[in-house]
């Protein structure tokens, strides 16, 4: 036994070194990938306040059912943008990772702290489109470039580390909005989504291009790599990956998108103020977000154990649990914010179930074509996603509730597990070149 032992931490400092160059591409990745999920969720904590005034600025009445349904509406028209980002996967598999990662941070910083000059709902969605539109290249780049940057004996972890910063990035929007926005509104807080443009700019000039997409022949690259991922050899991983991914993008809903709105509905029933309903709201995020990054660091140990599709299962099963406990039951509790608030850091946890994609679709795809089957099987599930949305603020408006509607969103957990056996396993398998 203690020979045993004695080899697993002999093979743990073994681990390849990793240079310069890569740990600064990480970090440039991962920080990329916190501003990028702070930008997301600073849209879902500040969705309330941001209609209530522009609402009646464009002619309609701030009603809870016109705030949930615009909210709703705006939202969809961002995952029509996170789905329109499919165009940097190709670019990047032409011109590189790192150059298109730069762009893609570079788009939806722009344009969310344009966002904080909206006059009406119209512009504040144009601009979240446009931001969407980078947002959603940025985790597909970001995967696609850990994963080949990153030594083979280390590059599972990298995965699991990369995902922690999405939900870093909701922490640091709850502080942000337990801070700035509470003292100084939407508008600031929109504002503070423009930073990641120095991310973008330290990318560009201390950042080179993986060693795997560099030794690919200049033929090779310029192939036509959507035709290949719909073509005979992927054709089946690639549908099977989509639809697995948009199960997991419908999650979001629980996990980010209503959760303020829910624990602010429960906060103001409890008889808090509206400021300490927001406070609520932030710190109840940060737990959420806690929980995600826990998750995540735990997935590619459990993954490397059990293997990728049974380690997807118990976090299937784990997202339908909770989502089902936390808007299904704590919500309609007669005083359901703890209990709630509870289920919210499982949650979060069993959210981490997003770092799998990011360990194993690179798997599944060779170097030529990688990128470009990372932005497709992503966007895919946006625009499916963009259609539920509809539906589920729909529910939510002729419902008059939030919770049933979401909680519902629990069965498509279920669905998914008659779906992972399709997927191929890749545990013990080195990265394609």
């Amino acid at each position: 036994m203690m020979n045993t032992v004695t080899d697993r931490r002999a093979v743990a400092r073994q681990r390849t070194p990793l240079n310069r160059s890569q740990i600064a591409g990480f970090w440039g990745a991962w920080a990329g990938w916190t501003l990028d999920g702070m930008d997301s969720f600073i849209y879902a904590l500040v969705l309330t306040p941001a209609l209530t005034e522009l609402l009646p600025r464009s002619g309609f009445a701030a009603t809870p059912s016109n705030v949930g349904l615009a909210g709703s509406i705006l939202f969809a028209l961002f995952l029509v943008g996170w789905g329109l980002s499919f165009i940097w996967g190709p670019l990047a598999d032409r011109f590189g990772r790192t150059k298109v990662l730069a762009a893609t941070i570079f788009t939806f910083a722009i344009f969310t702290g344009l966002a904080a000059t909206s006059t009406n709902v119209w512009q504040l969605g144009i601009y979240r489109f446009i931001a969407g539109v980078g947002i959603g290249g940025e985790w597909a780049l970001a995967g696609t470039y850990v994963a080949e940057a990153w030594p083979e004996d280390r590059r599972k972890m990298g995965a699991g580390y990369l995902q922690t910063g999405y939900y870093a990035g909701f922490f640091l929007a709850a502080a942000l909005n337990y801070t700035v926005g509470v003292h100084f509104g939407w508008r600031a807080m929109f504002l503070t989504g423009a930073v990641p443009v120095v991310v973008a700019i330290l990318i560009l000039l201390r950042v080179k291009e993986p060693e795997k997409w560099q030794k690919a022949d200049a033929k090779t690259v310029r192939a036509k790599p959507l035709r290949e991922i719909l073509g005979p050899a992927y054709r089946r991983r690639t549908w099977v990956a989509c639809i697995l991914l948009t199960i997991a993008i419908i999650g979001l809903w629980a996990g980010a998108v209503y959760e303020p709105s829910a624990v602010i509905q429960l906060a103001t029933r409890a008889g808090m103020s509206k400021g300490d309903s927001i406070r609520t709201a932030s710190l109840a995020t940060g737990l959420l977000s806690i929980g995600t990054i826990l998750g995540c660091l735990a997935l590619p140990p459990l993954a490397e154990r059990i293997g990728r599709k049974m380690t997807l299962a118990v976090y299937f099963v784990g997202m339908a649990v909770s989502i089902a406990a936390s808007f299904g039951w704590a919500f309609y509790l007669p005083n359901g914010l703890a209990p709630f608030i509870a289920w919210l850091f499982v949650l979060g946890f069993f959210g981490g179930n997003f770092a799998l994609f990011s360990l194993w679709l690179p798997e599944q795809f060779e170097t030529r074509v990688r990128a470009t089957a990372f932005a497709f099987c992503t966007s895919f599930g946006r625009f499916v996603g963009a259609g539920v949305n509809f539906l589920l603020g729909a529910a939510v408006l002729h419902m008059q509730t939030l919770g049933v509607p979401v909680a519902l969103t629990a069965l498509v957990f279920v669905l998914g597990l008659f779906v992972i056996p399709f997927a191929p396993e890749t545990r013990g398998e080195t990265l394609p070149q």
